[in-house]
């Protein structure tokens, strides 16, 4: 096949386009604020062969954090966490039915993983419901 240049390139500039409509998105992490203090749930006294472990990633656990016990709504969430508001929906339903599964069933929770970056505490934290921000300043006043 014989191309001219302007065929050249526009036969070049399709073959990117294409290219680039196949590529996936790049991963947007989830800003989290600490590391959960625990993170091991489950029923007491069970033997370690008869239990059914649920995986609760470190991003499901802080959307859990900041809607249930620090009172944010989604779209807040989702401020804090650096997503889009439907992005914490998914992961809130998901955190949610695991919690569920673990109570309603007796089974062991572990929280670890995911697609998250601490942050950066800079200044006061990372904004309202941080609990590095809280730990900095209980620090500070243990020093005095």
């Amino acid at each position: 096949m014989i191309c001219k240049g302007d065929d050249r390139r526009t036969l070049l500039i399709s073959l990117i386009k294409k290219e680039v409509m196949n590529m996936p998105r790049p991963m947007k992490w989830r800003k989290v604020c600490c590391m959960p203090e625990n993170k091991k749930f489950g029923p007491v006294g069970s033997k370690a062969g008869q239990i059914s472990y649920i995986n609760m990633t470190v991003d499901e656990y802080e959307t859990i954090r900041l809607i249930d016990l620090e009172g944010f709504t989604q779209e807040e969430c989702a401020g804090q966490m650096n997503v889009a508001r439907t992005t914490i929906q998914k992961i809130y339903i998901e955190a949610r039915k695991k919690l569920a599964e673990s109570l309603v069933e007796g089974r062991t929770l572990f929280i670890e993983g995911g697609e998250y970056r601490l942050c950066e505490q800079n200044g006061n934290g990372c904004g309202r419901g941080c609990r590095r921000q809280g730990q900095k300043r209980h620090f500070e006043e243990n020093q005095k």
